[in-house]
């Protein structure tokens, strides 16, 4: 892989590490619900990018830790929040790659994650009932990461995704909403765990993703709508696993990732000359560790991990090759 332009990967560490210094502005306080998603974003994206110990381990655990709702048996985005699965996902993502997974109890985990599978095999995210297929993957995520996917009741769940299907062969939030991206990648991803792809008109699916990159290199979520740098890896994860990532310009992509980096103070917005933001940061470099970029670390397109973690916990599987050995690079 080559490009015009490079990755200012201290700027984007030095980035990361200073958002925890912002407690005083109004804008902390208004994103304390996805305070620990935004720790799993910075995190991994330090990892992949090489700067693993930029951030205090100890002091993310203690943090991680005092999120636990122990009337729900499961993990806020914040403390004093409720659990909902997303931050739960996130917490034991934290975990395993600070090796700190010791510290869950795992059983209440799981009773938390089952206790949220609706009859019609879908998950809601906490016990006030929101109802997606995100949730759906982040429940299958975490139980195949701590070891209790045996626990799922896989048809019901399977079944769920297979009638969020669409006739151009994307995935929507729910039965009958139209395909985004995002629920294609967590959909996909989910059928990966569950070994069930042959869900997927895999043709028609591939061709719907390829065709969300836009003349400028970036991919958008849905037809008609403007590129924004987080679906590089909405897009590329499920083009991925369905081994398709060369049927799109991989080049073109690149830079456009690369043309949002904010050179002042670091980090990447959803777009060139937006405010860069760590969600961003993370998805834009994610898409360009599945491109196999120049200086990044593997990232795992099914788990949303290190490979390395991955492979360790022997959840690699052969349908699971990255990219860069796809595309040669």
């Amino acid at each position: 892989m080559t490009s015009n332009r490079e990755l200012h990967i201290p700027l984007h560490v030095k980035y990361i590490q200073a958002l925890g210094d912002s407690k005083d502005d109004l804008m902390y306080h208004l994103t304390a619900h996805l305070r620990l998603n935004a720790i799993y974003w910075g995190l991994t994206a330090l990892t992949i990018m090489g700067h693993k110990n930029a951030l205090n381990r100890d002091e993310m655990i203690e943090f991680v830790m005092s999120c636990w709702d122990d009337e729900a048996g499961g993990f806020g985005p914040h403390p004093d929040h409720d659990a909902h699965v997303h931050a739960t996902l996130s917490a034991i993502q934290i975990l395993i790659m600070q090796d700190a997974l010791d510290r869950v109890d795992v059983d209440r985990v799981t009773k938390f994650i089952l206790s949220l599978q609706q009859p019609s095999g879908v998950f809601a995210g906490d016990k006030y009932g929101e109802l997606d297929t995100r949730f759906l993957y982040c429940a299958v995520n975490a139980l195949s990461l701590l070891g209790r996917l045996h626990e799922l009741d896989t048809e019901k769940t399977v079944d769920y995704i297979r009638l969020c299907r669409n006739f151009d062969g994307g995935f929507g939030a729910v039965i009958g909403a139209e395909s985004h991206a995002a629920q294609v990648c967590v959909c996909t991803a989910s059928l990966a765990i569950l070994d069930r792809l042959d869900v997927i008109d895999q043709q028609t699916l591939a061709w719907w993703l390829a065709e969300r990159q836009l003349p400028n290199g970036g991919f958008n979520g849905r037809p008609e709508k403007l590129e924004d740098v987080c679906y590089s890896y909405w897009v590329l994860s499920a083009l991925a696993i369905l081994k398709k990532v060369s049927w799109i310009d991989a080049e073109k992509l690149t830079a456009f990732i690369l043309s949002a980096e904010d050179l002042e103070q670091g980090g990447i917005a959803d777009r060139p000359g937006d405010q860069p933001d760590v969600f961003h940061t993370h998805f834009g470099i994610a898409g360009l560790s599945l491109l196999g970029f120049p200086g990044l670390g593997d990232l795992d397109p099914v788990y949303c991990m290190p490979a390395k973690l991955i492979e360790a916990r022997g959840l690699t599987k052969d349908w699971q090759g990255l990219p860069r050995r796809a595309l040669g690079l």
